[in-house]
């Protein structure tokens, strides 16, 4: 059976998550617990791609990626889809590429990377390819040594994602994850708009030839017995379940895995497709060289809450008895809070799922689902219930306000459904687990995980009471839309006091280490420090460790040590596996909402490099900077 490609040598990053698999764990142990303290800067570059292009309006900018280090080249993209060559030793720009995207209409501005391949032996132009995505719906084959397009690629080292489609309104498909290299094919999905509006375009899986463009097969849901380019006069599904998450794949078993989302609206589920109710806030294995589908595991049934699976999945071999083989374990973080493992072979739970009842009475036109699937013997990252006493403030007066507020609220602990009232989401709609997933250290047999504890207020809004243009004429920070073909509008906004501080009590971002052998937590402390963060936004210069909102990932090193950056404090940090103490941190110049990888140069030094950009939605944003920190050079 064909493996990837592409060499993964001790000192490269040659995919978004190091391996095919997602593990984002480094064999180097040059920087170890005792030494790297002596971190220091050693180089910077800045992209140049700051700000929103001429005639975008869009609620999010964010500098996502997760660099590359591919033979002699560090490779990165920009929110603005530009893709950036580096020497990894000194940061000196080798090339650039500009696809020139039409970003007027994109709601978010994000690339979290790109993806490599090669062809064994080959030598000449695009023997060696970055392959990128954008936001306007294109790929693009380039030459890893040149930016230059490949010419076999498609037409002219381009390909049209919106082919088979059927319309696709301008700012309603794009494509922020990096395409899944297995097999010689760049596996891609999509991210279609959210809550805007019934039949949105489809969210259909496809894999493409990385040498030629051409298209290898599709995963329609709704048509699973087809896996080629609709005829003429048809299209793919429209309103499936996107995957807009990383996606991972195993080579040796040739499957590849989908972390799958809703169909569009997310919060009224009243007349979904029946493949949506099958396939939606799923984890689907397809055959990476049909795309024909081997087996589904679903997280949370008929979900109205937007908890789709928002992380690449991860491989792991887990060692059992002397003389038995490894157990090929699948981990796949929910927003939900619980961390489902696998089989990746078959797809069956390995630990133990049992379905217990949740809150009931939705609102009319709206079905339910009477239980939602637990494990009982893992442990579990989702919050515990909120009370009245749970409820914070930095005054009396904004903790009287949280409240009386809780109290309003319609709330019964996990998947109290929206409400016209207005329902408490407790985890909300961006996740305890975020795109930055977890990071594995496949010899000790330990997830490393950073989470998010904020509450929403889901709050529906019948449609004759929608003003005339169908929007809810929602403030900044508003995750809803007018879900047009529905019922009902939906507002899902944090839940913060007057202050714009959260009202659950912190912390807000925790770090965590589990023990895969003995499912057992290791440690568990608040990630991220006050010093940035206060009321309205405004920075408290406070450095307590309360814990706060994060976004990005974390990396696991052969040495010992976990690296992430991923808070609104700026910072990036380093922490000791075995007991979860920081050993060294460095101030950014902007929050480092990526997840870092780290490298050799051919110095023979290691590197670890974050994208320090920040996010529109945890603070500040106008960065462009990508930095590496490295152990001063031996005399």
């Amino acid at each position: 059976m064909p493996v990837n490609s592409a060499s993964n040598a001790p000192g490269d990053w040659t995919n978004y998550g190091r391996t095919p698999g997602g593990q984002r764990y480094s064999p180097l142990d040059q920087i170890t617990p005792a030494n790297v303290a002596d971190l220091t800067l050693a180089w910077t570059f800045h992209s140049g791609a700051t700000g929103l292009p001429q005639g975008n309006k869009a609620s999010e900018l964010m500098f996502e990626a997760t660099p590359l280090k591919v033979r002699d080249k560090l490779v990165f993209c920009t929110p603005h889809d530009e893709v950036i060559a580096v020497s990894p030793e000194t940061g000196k720009s080798i090339w650039r590429f500009n696809p020139h995207a039409n970003l007027s209409a994109a709601p978010f501005l994000a690339c979290r990377g790109v993806s490599y391949d090669e062809t064994p032996g080959a030598s000449g132009v695009c023997a060696h390819r970055v392959i990128t995505a954008t936001l306007d719906a294109r790929m693009y084959a380039l030459d890893a040594d040149t930016g230059q397009r490949c010419p076999a690629f498609g037409q002219n080292g381009e390909i049209d994602l919106t082919a088979g489609m059927g319309l696709v309104k301008p700012g309603f498909y794009y494509v922020t994850s990096p395409p899944s290299i297995v097999h010689g094919k760049a596996v891609i999905g999509g991210w279609v708009f959210d809550n805007v509006e019934r039949g949105e375009p489809s969210g259909v899986v496809r894999a493409f030839d990385t040498r030629t463009g051409e298209l290898a097969w599709a995963f329609d849901m709704g048509r699973t017995d087809r896996t080629t380019l609709p005829p003429a006069g048809e299209f793919y599904t429209r309103g499936t379940p996107n995957v807009w998450a990383p996606i991972s794949n195993d080579p040796a078993l040739g499957l590849v895995y989908l972390p799958t989302g809703n169909e569009t609206p997310d919060f009224f589920g009243g007349g979904r497709q029946a493949v949506s109710e099958k396939y939606a806030s799923s984890l689907i294995a397809v055959d990476a060289d049909s795309g024909k589908i081997r087996w589904h595991f679903q997280t949370t049934h008929h979900d109205i809450w937007d908890y789709d699976i928002p992380s690449q999945p991860t491989t792991v071999d887990l060692s059992g008895a002397q003389g038995v083989a490894p157990v090929l374990a699948l981990l796949v973080p929910t927003k939900r809070g619980e961390l489902f493992m696998l089989d990746r072979r078959t797809g069956a739970p390995l630990t133990h799922i049992e379905e217990r009842p949740v809150p009931q009475g939705a609102v009319p036109g709206e079905h339910l689902s009477a239980t939602q699937p637990f494990q009982s013997d893992m442990p579990t990252f989702a919050p515990a219930t909120l009370h009245e006493s749970d409820m914070w403030g930095a005054t009396p007066l904004d903790q009287l306000y949280c409240r009386i507020r809780f109290k309003a609220l319609r709330y019964e602990g996990a998947f109290t459904p929206p409400s016209v009232q207005g329902s408490l989401a407790y985890p909300g709609s961006a996740g305890v687990f975020e795109w930055g997933g977890v990071s594995v250290d496949p010899l000790r047999h330990i997830v490393v995980a950073n989470n998010n504890y904020m509450a929403i207020i889901n709050k529906l809004t019948p449609r004759d009471e929608v003003s005339a243009n169908g929007k809810q004429g929602s403030k900044g920070g508003d995750f809803g839309g007018p879900q047009l073909g529905t019922p009902y509008a939906i507002s899902a906004t944090p839940f913060v006091s007057p202050l714009a501080i959260p009202c659950n009590q912190p912390p807000w971002g925790m770090l965590s280490a589990l023990d895969l052998k003995t499912r057992k937590l290791l440690w568990r402390h608040p990630l991220g420090s006050a010093y940035d963060n206060g009321p309205f936004g405004i920075s408290s210069h406070v450095p307590l460790q309360v814990g706060v909102p994060n976004m990005g990932g974390s990396v696991v090193t052969r040495s010992g040590l976990i690296f992430i950056a991923a808070t609104a404090d700026r910072t990036l940090r380093a922490f000791d596996l075995r007991t979860g103490r920081e050993l060294w941190h460095a101030i950014l110049p902007f929050g480092g909402i990526a997840t870092p990888s780290v490298y050799e140069g051919k110095d023979k030094r290691q590197y670890v490099v974050i994208a320090a950009g920040g996010h529109t939605g945890l603070g500040r944003f106008g960065g462009d900077v990508v930095m590496a920190f490295a152990l001063p050079k031996s005399p």
